[in-house]
């Protein structure tokens, strides 16, 4: 409900008027009045309300007047004091009951006050003065609904309507007032003679189709809706109506026919795409291939938008094709490089795929934006350590643990990656200081003890420790073929060939397609005794990808070299 403000010139020109006249225009004993008064309403215009208050308060105290009562409501409702604001309108009001802006001010000071009864007297009196004020009139209507008086309240809205024609939301309007007093059918009738003029306004049909589905008119709902998009079939708010019902209904291929006609209409826009998209991939164990038809079409309608190609990352993990999603995502992070979410699905995958090079760029791109997250940190010093760039990963580790608060575990990762690439420049004392911190913070870690073990082992030192910790290792998991894999290397160092065999052999039975593993099976073949099948595992290792120092020497010359050498 909305006020009016006080309009100065009409102030001034009432508190004029009010003055009895001399022959020369006023008498010498209204100066002081009217001095007052224009020097309050100055005070007002420049904001200066207490001073403004008592300049007409001085006024009231010269001589009661309507104007100046007036213009105290106004000041008092400037400070928001309605009680005082009210006191004074009404003041006004008695003095000039036929000012027909004082009593506008009444009627929005009851209504806001909650004084319906009073505020339906006060409207009454406006709208029998301008029947053609829109605003009068629906200030009326409303009063009238507050007390009770709906088909009052009614035709208010009818004459409202005669100045300012058919109007959705004044037929919906009108639409539950006649609910209210159980008059249905004309409920319907204001609905339909507004839907001929708005045939494709969505408030109508949903108020419409939810009302028959509330009063269990279900089919009429269905005919509707399948009725307004064949007339109309670029009303896609339409389609996703239907389509919502046959979902309801069970009826998928309706929903998707609906839903994919839906998506190529203008006035369904991406957030509520995304919104439908997002429920599906929620809802569904197993998605059918229109739906992931309905993401292509989202890429291709929004090819610059993040939004569109990180549904279709989720799609594609959802069905398991963890390549296509991972490009996916990088793809997003182009058109929105803010939004970290996505940003640590891209680097989780990136580690988990092996994707070094990328995971090496992107975690740089990534600490950029955010600065201050150690995980980036992590996972930038793993690409480093894992593309030999030793250096820089000691550089990021150091840097990344800084960051880092109460994570005992994730500080434990920092100091083990560390540890990688202290070994990795050959500062062994360092790399073993550094596992030795890891350790401290996560003693339970498999991970952390298995990679501590396989770094003794490459540098051949401490194999003794080493062989402590692998044992430890596998005695909590002893099919873990990366871990069985770890014990038959630091066997294989310390000279006990035929050991580091068998558990080369269980570590290949489990992963058979480990290019290390496979490498290693080779050289413990060779010191065996047996080339031809270190030759024949070697090979394979080669085939795998596998591009260790010395494995092409070893495949022709037939025999082990170590890699260090």
């Amino acid at each position: 409900m909305k006020r009016l403000g006080s309009i100065v010139l009409i102030i001034i020109l009432t508190a004029c008027g009010t003055a009895k006249k001399s022959t020369d225009g006023f008498s010498t004993k209204d100066f002081p009045f009217i001095e007052r008064f224009h020097e309050g309403v100055r005070l007002k215009m420049r904001g200066q309300i207490n001073d403004a208050i008592i300049k007409f308060e001085e006024c009231i105290m010269i001589r009661p007047d309507d104007a100046a009562y007036y213009a105290l409501s106004e000041c008092y409702l400037m400070k928001n004091d309605l009680a005082r604001s009210a006191e004074y309108i009404k003041m006004a009001v008695k003095l000039d009951p036929k000012n027909i802006w004082y009593t506008q001010e009444l009627a929005y000071m009851y209504f806001e006050s909650g004084n319906f009864a009073e505020a339906v007297k006060n409207f009454e009196k406006l709208v029998k003065y301008a029947p053609q004020n829109v605003e009068w009139l629906y200030g009326y209507a409303e009063c009238l609904m507050k007390v009770g008086k709906i088909d009052e309240a009614i035709k208010s809205l009818d004459k409202m309507e005669e100045q300012v024609g058919k109007h959705p939301e004044l037929a919906m309007q009108k639409f539950n007032l006649y609910l209210q007093i159980k008059q249905v059918d004309k409920a319907i009738n204001e609905i339909e003679k507004a839907r001929k003029e708005f045939p494709e306004d969505p408030q109508l049909l949903a108020t419409l189709v939810d009302f028959y589905f509330q009063t269990g008119r279900e089919k009429e709902a269905i005919t509707m809706l399948e009725a307004l998009v064949k007339s109309a079939p670029e009303n896609g708010r339409a389609r996703l109506a239907l389509a919502d019902i046959y979902r309801q209904k069970g009826r998928k291929q309706d929903e998707l026919l609906q839903l994919k006609a839906a998506f190529s209409c203008e006035d369904v826009d991406l957030d509520t795409k995304m919104k439908i998209l997002i429920g599906i991939y929620d809802k569904s164990s197993k998605i059918d291939q229109e739906v992931y038809d309905l993401v292509d079409a989202l890429v291709a309608q929004y090819p610059n938008e993040a939004k569109s190609h990180s549904i279709k990352g989720d799609y594609l993990l959802r069905a398991e094709k963890d390549i296509e999603a991972l490009e996916s995502y990088r793809e997003a992070l182009k058109y929105d490089k803010n939004q970290y979410p996505i940003w640590n699905q891209v680097l989780l995958m990136e580690y988990q795929e092996g994707k070094f090079e990328w995971l090496y760029e992107d975690s740089k791109t990534c600490m950029e934006y955010f600065p201050s997250i150690p995980t980036v940190y992590l996972l930038s010093g793993v690409s480093a350590v894992q593309l030999k760039k030793f250096d820089e990963a000691i550089t990021v580790l150091e840097t990344g643990k800084e960051l880092i608060v109460g994570d005992k575990a994730l500080e434990a990762e920092m100091y083990g990656q560390l540890g990688e690439a202290y070994f990795g420049i050959g500062k062994t004392d360092e790399g073993k200081e550094a596992y030795g911190d890891a350790l401290k913070m996560d003693p339970e870690s498999s991970l952390l003890r298995t990679n501590y073990a396989n770094r003794l082992a490459l540098s051949k030192i401490d194999l003794g420790y080493a062989l402590e910790l692998i044992d430890a290792v596998l005695k909590e998991n002893p099919t873990v073929p990366e871990f069985l894999d770890t014990k038959g290397l630091v066997l294989f160092q310390l000279n006990l060939y035929a050991d580091a065999l068998t558990f080369f052999k269980k570590a290949d039975e489990l992963k058979p397609s480990d290019k290390i593993i496979v490498e290693h099976l080779g050289d413990a073949y060779s010191k065996s005794g047996d080339a031809l099948k270190a030759v024949e595992f070697w090979i394979k290792a080669k085939e795998l990808g596998s591009t260790s120092k010395n494995l092409d020497k070893k495949i022709e010359k037939k025999t082990y070299f170590d890699p260090t050498n």
